[in-house]
């Protein structure tokens, strides 16, 4: 989702890395002081959950709204040679939903077709579909808390546990 829908990359820049990078920089910088400053301070983080709903079509149709927050750690260092320290950010993006169907919903995909959340849950109560928890994380990324924040667009995670992975079904790839 990173990868693909520039919206959600948007969302968690804005609405999780930048709305509390400040705060997180300066609850970290506090511990580096009060442990001495001479020495690495690790300080957990992570945002609220926003719940949101995906903009982007294919993303959409395959898992529709979600919740989402990132965690990691601030990581303070002490500067070179007496320097002011540098400050970083380790963190993951992580979503999760429960993929069921609503009463009173429906959508419309391309084409014109409308499937209304009635209809699928109805198979779901009879054992043609199932509802299932969907829940992920990116491997983590680092950003330098020195300056500004800046995802840009992840790098293409490739074939690995997508459709077109032959070994996605195995059991040890679910």
């Amino acid at each position: 989702m990173l990868h693909d829908d520039g919206g959600f990359r948007k969302e968690i820049e804005q609405d999780h890395l930048a709305a509390h990078q400040d705060a997180w920089r300066q609850q970290a910088l506090e511990e580096f002081h009060r442990a001495g400053g001479d020495k690495t301070v690790v300080v957990p983080v992570e945002s609220d959950a926003k719940h949101r709903t995906l903009q982007s079509d294919e993303w959409f149709h395959a898992v529709g709204s979600h919740a989402q927050n990132v965690s990691g750690m601030v990581i303070v260092t002490p500067g070179a040679d007496g320097g002011p320290p540098k400050v970083s950010l380790d963190y993951q993006v992580n979503v999760w939903d429960r993929y069921n169907w609503d009463q009173g919903k429906a959508t419309t995909f391309p084409g014109g077709v409308t499937i209304e959340d009635k209809d699928m849950g109805r198979l779901h109560r009879v054992g043609i579909a199932r509802e299932f928890d969907m829940r992920g994380s990116n491997a983590s990324y680092t950003h330098d808390l020195n300056g500004q924040v800046s995802g840009g667009a992840p790098t293409d995670p490739g074939r690995e546990g997508t459709r077109g992975d032959v070994s996605r079904g195995d059991e040890e790839n679910r």
